[in-house]
């Protein structure tokens, strides 16, 4: 296989049929009304529980599949068309379990250590507030979101296309940080992020904790966050600090950051080392492996998910280019025989935000196969099928992430 990480941008493999559907009416107003509600679900429904975990009950239930107390992802008819995913819809993803939710009673008094730098200190949220602010729209997406189409099985959530939002933060720059300490220590060549999370005793930290190293050129772009949406950051979703990375996979974005570290080496925490690697199925983890740092470029269709009604439809999606811009967006109702360019729907909010598109078809009476395609501003285009791999990872292929619609 090859090793490099832009591989996730070229392999292509053959797609796989829908795994599943859910009704949807399409050409009306109503229709648009029952986006919000329904979506395509790989799982079986009664298998989910029913009620939320107190930690996420502020969150919109009937937009959300419940796969476990720390996963829960939206509903690929909830994603709707707006620029900005609304957060009681945004998709939760913890590899350990959430702190107190106390640690947000307080949040300007919560400290985080900086360390690599000239001037190693500890800062809290308030000094951090005086010292910068700004604002980027990206697009946070688990690592595994397209799991569920791998027909090996691959380990984790079987995430279908709702592990991932596109959301706006605020916070300070981690550049701006930075430069007030000095700048970061010759030699170094991470950002190494350790969340702030309850470790049980008797295991060794290093197996369990969530520390992510990032290449040193996320600097330009990384920042400490303390608002999502417009509002303080929510315990559910890392406050009251987080480091934000645009563009990069959610796991880089590391949840109640206590420390950030700048390093000569990757830190050897298992959920570096190891985890999150893209490797031939059947492979174990190493660090010799592609880490999964930034995203691909990528797309799908948010509706119609099932049916249509004969005449004039309008077909919506999301497309994003992970740390690039989008150039364009094509859409084939004949299962990529044919494509048709898409337009894109709301204001741009910059290269990490994902832009919605609508395309409008002309459909008689019949089956048809509906994908998406994105190309981001250097060329680099969706595949076609899946670059196979043991944990599921950076899927972006377009066969897959279709819908199968039934026009009559």
């Amino acid at each position: 296989m090859n090793t490099e990480i832009e591989t996730l941008q070229g392999r292509e493999a053959q797609g796989l049929a829908s795994p599943g559907r859910r009704s949807l009416l399409v050409g009306s107003a109503g229709a648009m009304a029952a986006v919000s509600l329904l979506g395509f679900v790989p799982l079986a429904r009664a298998e989910e529980p029913k009620s939320l975990p107190d930690y996420a009950a502020w969150k919109e239930r009937s937009a959300l599949i419940v796969h476990s107390a720390n996963t829960m992802e939206t509903q690929r008819g909830a994603i709707g068309a707006g620029v900005v995913t609304p957060s009681d819809r945004l998709f939760v993803r913890n590899n350990l379990p959430a702190p107190d939710v106390g640690i947000t009673a307080n949040p300007d008094a919560w400290e985080v250590r900086i360390e690599g730098v000239k001037n190693p200190k500890t800062l809290t949220l308030g000094d951090l507030k005086q010292m910068g602010v700004t604002t980027v729209a990206s697009v946070l997406q688990c690592s595994g979101n397209g799991r569920a189409f791998f027909p090996h099985g691959a380990g984790g959530t079987q995430w279908s296309v709702g592990a991932a939002g596109c959301v706006i933060w605020t916070g300070v720059p981690l550049k701006t940080v930075v430069e007030a300490l000095g700048g970061p220590a010759a030699g170094m060549k991470y950002i190494t992020s350790t969340g702030g999370e309850d470790l049980p005793a008797g295991v060794d930290p290093k197996s369990i904790m969530v520390e992510r190293s990032v290449p040193l050129a996320a600097l330009d772009s990384a920042l400490l966050a303390w608002e999502l949406n417009d509002e303080p950051l929510p315990h559910t979703h890392g406050g009251p600090l987080r480091m934000v990375v645009p563009g990069y996979y959610g796991v880089n974005n590391v949840k109640y950051v206590k420390n950030v570290a700048f390093t000569e080496a990757q830190t050897d925490a298992k959920i570096q080392a190891s985890g999150y690697r893209i490797r031939e199925v059947g492979k174990k983890g190493s660090p010799d492996q592609p880490s999964m740092w930034e995203m691909n470029v990528k797309s799908w269709v948010t509706a119609p998910l099932e049916t249509g009604r004969k005449g004039r439809n309008m077909i919506y999606g999301v497309a994003f280019g992970g740390t690039k811009a989008l150039d364009k967006v094509e859409v084939s109702t004949d299962g990529g025989k044919s494509w048709s360019q898409a337009q894109f729907l709301g204001p741009d909010l910059g290269p990490y935000a994902w832009r919605p598109f609508v395309m409008a078809a002309d459909l008689a009476p019949g089956e048809y196969r509906i994908v998406s395609r994105a190309t981001d501003s250097e060329g680099n285009a969706q595949p076609e099928g899946r670059m196979e791999n043991e944990r599921g990872y950076g899927h972006n292929g377009w066969s897959d992430h279709g819908v199968t619609v039934t026009v009559s």
